[in-house]
């Protein structure tokens, strides 16, 4: 096991690398040029003529080298303008440019944001999909597998943005009430802020839902034809015990993909949800950064939410040995 973590350790750093590639060169070909956009809104401020206005702007920002420069001093491996080195091997995401602000200071205070969401998320979503799973499959062909497995279609086939659109405007329509669209942090007014995060987290649990409670119900009714399954029956042990201490865990081990690959989802997934509830979180802020074309906010996130997945990727390889003891690793 510890040989394979390490092996595993020490293969993300070249799938870092590539992911810090792609994500550099992706982010600059988005239609648009981050000056062009600038100089519409500062040429006649500055009183210079368009071109003259864009080469500074270019020079100021550090646009006007050829590319792989420009990368290199995004990782930190090439020294910037006043010969620091300051990148990603620094800890370093650069500044924004429109806001000349550090992006990781500005992702750091958004972050808890798109973290509450993505938690209430994950934790309805598990508390409602992995019982209901396992009901409807101990359950097969009843009434109740039925409505659950009803429940599970609508729940993955609304979109997010359709249900909490229509949380926003019928309420508003029947009865005057609208969510709270004043972002009221943690701290501040634990109350408030957990009822203004309910509804969206919620949603986006539901969003879940359909996907964990389909896999769980389809999982549970294979391991439950095992063989082993039905010598604990032979046995005389109580439906719970069977259920909960010989089938649960092998059923959740493709239970815990899903989820792995649903946790970074959560946390940069929430983009439509953060403009629907005017949340000032990471998908807010990537959104804008994406329609501005700030190159150092987009690419900094992402590299983050990359990141973020090759470790839950590791963490879930690890977990497969804990749920199932014939999985080892060499």
């Amino acid at each position: 096991m510890i040989a394979y973590t390490i092996r595993r350790l020490l293969l993300i750093i070249p799938t870092f690398i590539l992911v810090t590639m792609i994500v550099f060169l992706s982010v600059r070909f988005i239609p648009g040029d981050v000056v062009d956009l600038m100089v519409a809104e500062m040429s006649m401020q500055i009183g210079l003529g368009a071109d003259e206005t864009a080469a500074r702007l270019a020079e100021t920002l550090g646009l006007n080298v050829p590319i792989q420069i420009q990368y290199g001093r995004w990782l930190g491996i090439l020294p910037q303008e006043s010969g620091e080195f300051a990148g990603l091997f620094q800890f370093e995401f650069g500044n924004s440019l429109w806001k000349n602000l550090p992006v990781l200071d500005e992702f750091i205070d958004r972050l808890p944001v798109s973290l509450e969401v993505g938690i209430i998320a994950i934790v309805i979503g598990l508390i409602l999909s992995v019982p209901i799973g396992v009901y409807s499959a101990i359950r097969q062909d009843t009434v109740t597998d039925y409505a659950g497995r009803t429940l599970a279609i609508i729940c993955i086939s609304a979109p997010g943005f359709w249900i909490a659109t229509m949380v926003m405007v019928y309420p508003s329509i029947w009865w005057g009430w609208t969510p709270a669209l004043k972002y009221v942090p943690l701290v501040v007014d634990p109350g408030s802020n957990l009822l203004q995060f309910l509804l969206p987290g919620s949603i986006m649990g539901l969003i879940m839902l359909g996907s964990v409670m389909r896999i769980t119900r389809t999982m549970m009714l294979e391991v439950l034809r095992q063989d082993y399954i039905r010598t604990a029956w032979s046995k005389g042990l109580n439906e719970r015990t069977v259920i909960v201490r010989h089938a649960l865990k092998n059923a959740l081990i493709p239970v815990i993909t899903i989820i792995g690959m649903m946790v970074p989802m959560m946390i940069g997934g929430t983009v439509i949800i953060e403009q629907i509830f005017v949340l000032p979180g990471v998908g807010r802020y990537m959104f804008e950064a994406i329609s501005r074309r700030d190159y150092p906010v987009v690419s900094g996130v992402n590299v983050f939410l990359a990141t973020t997945i090759l470790v839950v990727n590791l963490v879930v390889d690890l977990t497969y040995a804990w749920l199932d003891p014939r999985i080892r690793y060499h």
